[in-house]
């Protein structure tokens, strides 16, 4: 009987041992942030040093990506704005853009009533996705009773335009390259070559057209001539050194409280 009693001891303490190794205790560091809030919580990194950032557009709130930042990125992107994470895969800091030029442009950081998850809105230069896709949630799951079109907002069937925040960040791109490489026979480059002056003359001219298209109605047309216009704006705005994301800033701030 001694022996069944001790057989018996063994195997709950084999049991207890099995069950706490299943269930492991989640290691949380708090820490502080060059460039954090003084009352603002400490954050909560996870046992890697990481916390997930969820990134976001800030001109029509798409979701753009999901990464995530150890306190060096953290402080990297609140002191210059730009978009900077730890990559698990290659276990160093890396600069979203430094190699594609698809770059961030960070408007706000915000964290989560638990400090342990970030949300960096942005302006987004080109696709977010290393597919070259917007955003690198660009597939979906089925679920019951709802049909994709009908998740979120609401979507025309033959409507899959993008939208003009996706617009404009290829705009900025294309014309970020063309003038930093100014290859022959580049619009962008005779635009350049003819100084500031011509650039800001060809807006008016653009912008000429385009309310003439307005005032006769005609709807093709002014697309068209709006399109223009937003280009050369673009490059007048680029060859002065004001961002996208700047004035995407300015619009924001003016107009938020009011669309709350």
């Amino acid at each position: 009987m001694q022996r069944l009693a001790a057989e018996r001891a063994t195997a709950r303490v084999s049991t207890e041992r099995v069950t706490t190794e299943r269930v492991p205790t989640e290691r949380v560091t708090s820490a502080r942030v060059k460039g954090w809030p003084e009352e603002g919580p400490a954050l909560r990194f996870d046992d890697r040093g990481l916390l997930p950032v969820v990134v976001q557009e800030v001109s029509d709130g798409a979701v753009l990506m999901l990464a995530y930042a150890d306190r060096e990125a953290l402080e990297r992107t609140l002191a210059t704005g730009d978009g900077h994470y730890f990559s698990r895969s290659r276990q160093r800091l890396w600069r979203k853009g430094e190699t594609s030029g698809n770059v961030q442009r960070v408007h706000e950081v915000l964290y989560d009533c638990d400090a342990d998850t970030l949300l960096y809105r942005v302006s987004q230069s080109g696709p977010a996705c290393h597919t070259g896709e917007r955003s690198c949630f660009h597939r979906s799951l089925a679920v019951a009773g709802v049909s994709p079109r009908d998740a979120g907002a609401p979507h025309d069937a033959d409507d899959d335009r993008p939208s003009l925040g996706e617009a404009l960040s290829l705009l900025e791109a294309v014309v970020a390259e063309r003038l930093a490489t100014l290859p022959e026979g580049s619009y962008v480059r005779r635009l350049h070559e003819g100084g500031l002056g011509y650039v800001s003359q060809k807006v008016v001219e653009e912008a000429g057209e385009t309310i003439v298209a307005a005032l006769e109605g005609k709807r093709g047309e002014l697309r068209g001539e709006a399109a223009d216009l937003l280009f050369h704006l673009t490059v007048l705005l680029a060859e002065t050194g004001v961002d996208m994301s700047d004035v995407a800033q300015t619009i924001v701030a003016r107009h938020r409280d009011t669309h709350s």
